[in-house]
């Protein structure tokens, strides 16, 4: 019964050690060649792209919220999206008019943030 799982030990102990050599080589190669040593550019502190000039407690605009949640709605909708249409001819018409049903109220809070002015940018 145990041999049986002995191919699938022996792959995961060639991983471990071809993982474990790939990363000894590259911290050898580092170590020789004095690479391993950051410069002041690396270790210096940033924030997109530029020095920070205010604090990090800083307020910030209700807009990068805004967009946040957006995101998160329509990608919870394509995960909804993905299972339906593969299960679509098991479902039935019922789950056809269900899923209408649910794109048609996220249409609605998409109109609703558009009219509201939540995608512009300024």
């Amino acid at each position: 019964m145990l041999a049986e799982y002995f191919p699938i030990l022996l792959f995961i102990a060639v991983a471990l050690a071809f993982g474990g050599l790939l990363v000894g080589l590259g911290w050898t190669a580092s170590t020789v060649l004095g690479v391993n040593r950051p410069d002041s550019e690396k270790l210096s502190p940033y924030e997109c792209g530029f020095e920070a000039f205010e604090d990090a407690r800083m307020k910030f605009d209700v807009r990068y919220y805004l967009v946040a949640i957006l995101f998160i709605l329509f990608d919870l909708e394509i995960a909804f999206l993905f299972p339906w249409a593969i299960t679509l001819n098991e479902i039935g018409m019922f789950g056809f008019v269900s899923m209408m049903i649910f794109l048609a109220i996220l249409v609605v809070g998409f109109v609703y943030e558009w009219k509201k002015g939540a995608l512009e940018w300024e």
